[in-house]
């Protein structure tokens, strides 16, 4: 029996993928490049290269990486291999949305916990994000801040110690993220109540989010953040 949504202080949150559309954001801005040199290009296999490209051994912090990324994608894609493109799409994230539902449901969630963001991005990008989404958070760690990205424990033992500073515990925390490889089964792994926003959830396969080594039944499942503000708001009814 997973614990009450109300037995929390804290939500932490996984912010690429699942508050900030960045599967649209990517797709967005390769097809520009991509009309602007006159072809198009598959969104779905574009965030398949991507996800290849991204998740290898030489691999750079987020966003800065989306230079390199696009340089070793951009041949099989049809896209002309330059630099400032790729530039470009790293300096895309500034302009990266929140999904439909993500403000709203930040803003209501808090009212009633303390809101924490856990970012593999970088502090710079992470600056946008958190302005999108109406500046909800009560924390937020980049990788800046850990030196270390998730599903890395260290990242989450960085967080436990904030939350211990802070006179509670990691069982004060629920966890809410897309991200099967870089959140649902490592928290699970740690000790944390999950929460799995499965954005996919009317799409096939993982997009631009590596795939698990094995799937993780999450504490509790959403398809959205209004789901889960839905929820919190019936609980507490």
């Amino acid at each position: 029996m997973s614990k009450s949504l109300l037995g929390f202080k804290y939500m932490t949150f996984d912010v690429v993928g699942t508050l900030i559309d960045f599967e649209g954001g990517l797709k967005a801005c390769l097809a520009e490049i991509a009309a602007e040199t006159g072809i198009e290009i598959d969104g779905e296999r574009a965030l398949s290269l991507y996800r290849e490209a991204r998740y290898s051994g030489d691999a750079d912090l987020f966003p800065d990486d989306l230079v390199r990324v696009y340089l070793t994608i951009a041949p099989t894609l049809g896209l002309p291999a330059d630099r400032k493109y790729g530039e470009r799409l790293r300096d895309s994230a500034k302009n990266w949305k929140g999904f439909a539902d993500s403000t709203a449901a930040l803003a209501s969630l808090a009212k009633n916990y303390r809101l924490v963001a856990m970012t593999n991005a970088r502090r710079w990008a992470f600056a946008f994000f958190e302005k999108e989404l109406g500046n909800p958070f009560y924390a937020a760690f980049t990788a800046d801040d850990t030196g270390t990205e998730k599903p890395d424990p260290a990242f989450f033992e960085t967080v436990f110690a904030y939350i211990a500073s802070e006179g509670h515990s990691k069982d004060d925390i629920l966890h809410v993220a897309q991200s099967q490889h870089h959140d649902i089964g490592i928290s699970r792994k740690l000790g944390l109540t999950n929460c799995w926003i499965e954005r996919r959830h009317d799409q096939k396969g993982y997009g631009g989010t590596i795939e698990p080594a094995e799937f993780t039944t999450p504490d509790y499942h959403f398809t959205s953040m209004a789901g889960l503000s839905a929820a919190v708001a019936a609980a507490r009814a």
